[in-house]
């Protein structure tokens, strides 16, 4: 576990409410969105998408506020705020994130007498399909204080 705050970063944002089992459906669209968006506003992208949850839940059916978030320069774009967390780096397979990645995050907050702040991050540094032993995501958990 590793204590960080990400700056605030400029982002082209779709914000939607889902439920976990329909994230990678809304992803994929609203991802192709952002591209097509900052190549007809003339932004340049300079960073890995955000996923950018407020309320996770514990199951894959409860509904939860979700920003796809795709950092940008050259224009007047709105902030995704500073957020204090925790961090943590999930290589591997999409279906192991929560067993891999998440849990031990959460243990170890925990366990240190942290309390989360309700938003968590998901930043995809590399990206190569659902089942790819190569994917490279940080989990940021808000953390209070």
């Amino acid at each position: 576990m590793q204590l960080h705050t990400t700056p605030p970063t400029a982002v082209l944002r779709r914000t939607h409410r889902l439920c976990l089992e329909t994230v990678g459906t809304h992803a994929a669209q609203a991802y192709a969105e952002l591209h097509a968006e900052a190549r007809s506003r003339g932004l340049t992208v300079n960073g890995a998408p955000i996923f950018a949850a407020r309320g996770l839940p514990q199951d894959a059916h409860t509904p939860f506020d979700l920003d796809f978030c795709l950092p940008a320069t050259g224009g007047d774009l709105p902030l995704l705020p500073a957020l204090r967390c925790v961090r943590r780096i999930h290589e591997g397979p999409l279906a192991e994130l929560f067993t891999r990645g998440y849990q031990p995050l959460l243990q170890a907050i925990a366990q240190a007498g942290l309390r989360t702040s309700g938003e968590s991050r998901e930043i995809y540094h590399a990206w190569h399909g659902p089942e790819s032993p190569a994917n490279r995501i940080e989990i940021q958990i808000g953390i209070e204080g």
